[in-house]
């Protein structure tokens, strides 16, 4: 695996096959990513989003945390991708140190989106865990699409320009998934509700509803 200087990395990100992995921290790439990047953070369920979302053909470049480069190098091997083409060298730093233009998600918590709810009738909340998890709760009103099925470009494009989505998952790890292959496709009118369904249930001014029935 190679180390990218920044003006490689660019040339690499102009060919149609690439695709750019960035797997530091969620808290930190919603911050500031490289444009086009796809998200799946290394400290969370890496292996299983990995081999779910991303295209064994084709090549990888990597953005990761400093010194992490190849253990998460080796962590893609042993789970069957082998074309992992390099990385840049000294991370988003030398992206963002560069002047380079700079993607980011706007996080909101709970409390904001309690507010917002009742007033803004462009919101549309996206849930994106499992079916089963959607079922047992979720706010009203939301859709459920699983992070698992948004690799179908076509579902992605039924999102009317005008929508003011709002994604949400178990704790804030998948939504961040989520608006990363959203914002690589052009979908760019999105929050992530940090905390997700864990901080959503306790905020008791979100309305919350259960289909029980249909889990039986």
């Amino acid at each position: 695996m190679q180390a990218y200087t920044l003006s490689i990395f660019k040339q690499k990100l102009q060919e149609a096959e690439i695709t750019l992995l960035d797997t530091r921290v969620a808290e930190i790439f919603t911050n500031g990513f490289v444009p086009g990047s796809i998200f799946i953070g290394f400290e969370g369920r890496f292996a299983e989003w990995a081999v779910s979302l991303l295209p064994f053909e084709k090549p990888l470049v990597l953005i990761t945390d400093i010194g992490k480069e190849e253990e998460v190098n080796q962590k893609l091997k042993n789970i069957g991708f082998e074309n992992i083409a390099g990385y840049l060298d000294g991370g988003f730093d030398t992206w963002k140190a560069a002047g380079e233009k700079v993607d980011m998600i706007i996080n909101v918590d709970a409390d904001e989106v309690a507010m917002d709810l009742p007033f803004d009738t462009k919101l549309q909340v996206v849930d994106v865990r499992r079916e089963a998890e959607f079922l047992e709760g979720h706010i009203k009103g939301a859709i459920n699409m699983p992070l698992s099925d948004m690799t179908d470009l076509a579902l992605l494009a039924s999102f009317e320009e005008d929508q003011n989505l709002y994604l949400q998952c178990g704790g804030g790890y998948r939504s961040v998934i989520a608006a990363s292959l959203m914002k690589k496709q052009g979908i760019h009118n999105l929050r992530n509700i940090t905390g997700g369904w864990d901080a959503v249930k306790e905020q008791k001014k979100i309305p919350i509803k259960k289909d029980v029935s249909a889990l039986n």
